[in-house]
């Protein structure tokens, strides 16, 4: 899969290092929202291992208050511009708003990560093709009333390769996300967690986002800033699902794991 001007090789679980340039995310918010820090903590993460920079401006935590799409895109672009100016490393760019996506899209990003699937702002569709980028479609809803939650999950994020589909983007450029922490209880982002092989089998790349949050927190009691170890047990769970990429905080933890996990997975005498 080509994404920027790297090729991704789907056998291959890749790391997408978190940047968020925002004051108030859950877990590192205010540390990276200056030029200078945001491309101190970007040098880092690639020197780490990571493969793709992910570039965030508004928080999705809990109760999080959304942001003016004018404020979005002043965080959001004078620091891809940076980064694509001095790094040679594709960037994602982490919004559900067409306007913030055309911006960052013009400003370098190569691929466009919507929590909504383009179920939020179809002009996102459209903004990716105009663009020729990569799209991450990520599965999220209003109703959290499933009646049968695997293929309930599918089926939304079928609906949203549709509306992709319906704006001329192909299928090469298509990842999915599951979606865990969003519209899901502890048990069922654990259970789409373990069920990432039945997302692979619709065709379509997987990306993992579990860095950190409550799924962890809950399940091993911790506050957010301990929870490295079991971030990099769902990498681990990820690379042996299938998945193509990872997207974490602890760049360096995860990427180590992950490539321990696929020597022995590949491992012949």
């Amino acid at each position: 899969m080509i994404i920027g001007n790297k090729n991704f090789d789907e056998n291959r679980t890749h790391i997408m290092g978190i940047l968020n340039v925002t004051p108030d995310s859950f877990s590192d918010g205010g540390r990276y929202n200056t030029l200078d820090a945001a491309l101190r903590r970007t040098e880092e993460m690639i020197n780490d291992g990571a493969e793709i920079i992910d570039v965030g401006g508004e928080s999705r935590r809990p109760g999080y208050i959304p942001v003016s799409d004018e404020e979005e895109t002043a965080r959001v672009v004078p620091v891809i511009s940076a980064i694509k100016s001095r790094f040679d490393i594709p960037v994602s760019i982490d919004t559900y708003k067409s306007a913030v996506a055309r911006a960052a899209l013009d400003a370098g990003a190569d691929l466009l990560n919507d929590i909504w699937g383009f179920k939020h702002d179809r002009g996102c569709a459209v903004a990716a093709k105009e663009y020729n980028a990569a799209v991450c479609l990520m599965h999220n809803r209003a109703d959290t009333g499933y009646n049968d939650f695997l293929n309930d999950v599918i089926a939304d994020l079928r609906v949203s390769v549709g509306i992709a589909k319906e704006a001329g983007i192909p299928d090469d450029k298509i990842i999915f996300d599951p979606g865990v922490g969003f519209a899901k209880t502890l048990e069922e982002n654990l259970y789409i967690t373990n069920r990432l092989d039945a997302l692979k089998e619709l065709g379509y790349p997987v990306l993992l986002g579990v860095s950190r949050k409550s799924m962890i927190g809950l399940t091993l009691d911790l506050p957010k800033d301990e929870r490295v170890e079991g971030t990099v047990a769902a990498s681990v769970i990820a690379c042996v699902k299938g998945a193509m990429f990872v997207r974490v905080h602890d760049v360096k933890e995860n990427a180590r794991a992950v490539r321990m996990a696929e020597a022995i997975l590949n491992s012949k005498i």
